[in-house]
């Protein structure tokens, strides 16, 4: 496997700084990430910068392994939404990646339950990923969101899309979101992974007083961001079951604790080494 890192991950390190995405390229390699995605690039013309960022990466011996972008396919502009999503995939294919991640929907219209907008929604992600198909990019979606991480759910919308071009990006944090066992949703997203996100959290129970800096989870619990490996996901047993599977792809860091940000991300890739070397 490689061991990647989601430029996202750099969130608080460009906040303080004033970092460029090209920064971030450079700082990924020192550390010594083999891999990086990026989420939506800086400024307007995306396509430019996907080509420097392109041209840098090829120079520092830095493979991009994805884009990730926003969008829901819930919105009563839908049209304008899967446009952006076809602009996105010529970016992807400008950054050379050959995976673009996409969201499908951050909340449902009143009265719309989780099964109909999966029917809705379809159609328009089969239309992204024929589109992609035919730049040799493929299209994923995240267990990310609320609406859309319980690996059932995520499960019955890549089924429903049918189209081997669309699968699975796998983020092994993001199941808790739900209340959801890591270990048990793994099993029935594994088969579907073409991208990993190696997320970690800290978890206190709904018994407790809201601690300052968590989210609560869909069951009323707390979960926080932490340094891959000080959290309570079960990484290792994760990752075996993502390879007894047949997945030797990129496992990418995606780090958003309070911790400090290049510490964590140096910890974070000496953690995927160890996850890597199972």
């Amino acid at each position: 496997m490689k061991i990647g890192v989601s430029s996202y991950s750099f969130r608080r390190y460009r906040g303080a700084t004033g970092a460029s995405l090209l920064d971030v390229c450079r700082k990924a390699k020192k550390i010594g990430f083999d891999a990086i995605e990026f989420i939506t690039l800086d400024g307007e013309d995306h396509i430019a910068q996907a080509r420097e960022l392109r041209a840098l990466c090829d120079e520092l011996g830095l493979e991009i392994s994805a884009y990730t972008v926003g969008a829901n396919l819930m919105s009563e502009n839908i049209d304008a939404v899967v446009e952006n999503l076809l602009y996105c995939v010529d970016v992807t294919e400008a950054l050379g990646a050959k995976i673009m991640r996409h969201d499908v929907c951050y909340s449902l219209p009143e009265g719309v339950s989780w099964e109909t907008a999966v029917e809705q929604m379809a159609p328009h992600i089969r239309r992204v990923t024929e589109y992609a198909k035919s730049k040799g990019i493929r299209t994923c979606t995240e267990n990310h969101g609320f609406i859309f991480q319980d690996s059932c759910r995520v499960k019955a919308l890549i089924d429903t899309v049918g189209d081997d071009n669309y699968r699975w990006l796998v983020d092994l944090g993001n199941f808790l979101c739900t209340d959801e066992s890591p270990l048990s949703a793994v099993r029935t997203a594994a088969l579907y992974a073409i991208h990993v996100h190696a997320k970690d959290f800290i978890f206190r129970s709904a018994s407790m007083l809201d601690p300052e800096g968590f989210i609560r989870t869909r069951g009323g619990n707390f979960i926080r961001g932490t340094v891959l490996g000080h959290g309570v996901v079960p990484l290792a047993e994760c990752v075996k079951l993502l390879k007894d599977s047949g997945y030797d792809d990129t496992l990418s860091l995606e780090f958003e604790g309070l911790e400090d940000n290049l510490p964590a991300l140096e910890m974070g890739y000496r953690t995927l080494q160890r996850l890597t070397a199972i």
